[in-house]
């Protein structure tokens, strides 16, 4: 793959990869397709990437059978079990491919009774938003506003708030209210313009932080009180105000966080995370797969399949 347009994408084929020493290999089975899939795609990362050579594989999600342990692997896994990972994305080692490898500390296993292309959703997003509230450290009746909170870093965002004892506020359109108030939002109020002040109005005294799905940047700095904080999941444009605390989320930093990630499973399978698949796509439509996602307004992930 070269960079470009949806049309850049195209089904290569690779040489088969094993598991080196603390590596697992999955054959894989579905990987989801998220908004920095397309920044790889596009070229927008093509500084980073170019050193690797190509083929470019995005993908940061990926689930299936787990088929190979490499040495030195203290796990609990065994060979055969359905398992989901994060992948971070390097040259071509990301997780649009039949067979990936990735650190063994990237690896848990899928929800009990789930199947692994609703599996594959979960990895990359809930542990950025579990690294966006991690850096966050509100304290339990601490007080949230999330943006974007339909999607589904905004979802997983408003669900583990609400396990860690916050308030939650959150933004939707009026299609959406119901479906984020159901996600467990405290309050919800209608996106858009102004959303600072919707907020303010919800919480006069202003929230103690906010996290940035929609990423609308100093736009919400509005909303925040003086002294509190700002998650940012994509580079932040601008300068903070009254003692705001800036956070920048490179989900890098959990890349192989397997407590965390098996802490996410465990959440799913308590009913407190909801999994959501909006369609699925055979790998070799995936062209259509990033259209789909670049016109905006899908509601859970897109999953590729194999």
């Amino acid at each position: 793959m070269d960079f470009g347009g949806p049309d850049a994408l195209r089904v290569v084929e690779l040489p088969e990869v094993h598991a080196g020493p603390g590596e697992v290999r999955i054959r894989s089975h579905a990987a989801t397709v998220n908004p920095a899939d397309t920044y790889i795609r596009s070229g927008v990362l093509a500084r980073r990437l170019r050193p690797l050579g190509p083929p470019y594989v995005p993908g940061m999600d990926a689930a299936g059978v787990l088929d190979e342990i490499g040495e030195g692997v203290d796990t609990d896994l065994a060979v055969g079990d359905h398992v989901m990972a994060i992948v971070l994305p390097e040259g071509a080692h990301g997780g649009y491919a039949e067979q990936i490898v990735v650190p063994a500390a990237s690896v848990v296993r899928v929800p009990a009774g789930v199947d692994d292309a609703t599996a594959s959703t979960l990895p990359m997003n809930g542990l950025t938003a579990r690294l966006a509230l991690d850096l966050l450290a509100l304290p339990p009746g601490g007080t949230l506003a999330v943006t974007g909170a339909a999607g589904c870093f905004g979802g997983y965002t408003v669900q583990l708030a609400k396990v860690d004892g916050l308030r939650v506020v959150a933004d939707a359109s009026e299609a959406d209210e119901e479906l984020v108030h159901a996600l467990g939002a405290d309050v919800v109020v209608r996106r858009g313009p102004e959303i600072a002040e919707r907020i303010r109005a919800a919480v006069p005294g202003g929230v103690d932080a906010v996290a940035d799905g929609s990423l609308q940047g100093t736009a919400l700095l509005g909303a925040i009180r003086d002294g509190g904080a700002f998650a940012a999941v994509r580079p932040f444009e601008g300068d903070t105000e009254r003692g705001i605390t800036l956070h920048q989320v490179w989900v890098r930093e959990y890349g192989r966080e397997r407590e965390r990630l098996d802490r996410l499973r465990e959440l799913v399978e308590q009913g407190a995370l909801t999994l959501r698949v909006a369609r699925t796509f055979p790998a070799d439509q995936a062209p259509e797969a990033h259209r789909l996602l670049e016109r905006g307004g899908t509601r859970g992930r897109l999953v590729l399949t194999w």
